[in-house]
């Protein structure tokens, strides 16, 4: 599944970050990771876009999924494969 352009904003030493890498490598699904940990600015802009501080957050294209729980609450409804797919 390419085509998509999928974000996930982690941290160091963070399960659920290292779940949701794991499960979108699952779905065959490429991503981009980017540290909320190394850069303050990323950090407060995420924050600022979400409301969230915690990490993971995911984003599908422009949508925002939220956390690790999010994401496999899509996945249990079957949501989440469409949002996958180019």
């Amino acid at each position: 599944m390419n085509g998509v352009n999928i974000r996930v904003y982690t941290t160091g030493r963070c399960p659920y970050c290292e779940w949701s890498k794991a499960m979108l490598r699952e779905k065959g699904a490429e991503f981009e990771e980017i540290r909320l940990d190394l850069d303050e600015r990323v950090r407060n802009e995420v924050t600022e876009k979400t409301g969230r501080t915690s990490a993971p957050q995911i984003f599908i294209g422009e949508k925002h999924i939220g956390g690790y729980d999010d994401m496999v609450a899509l996945d249990d409804k079957g949501e989440l494969d469409a949002l996958l797919k180019p």
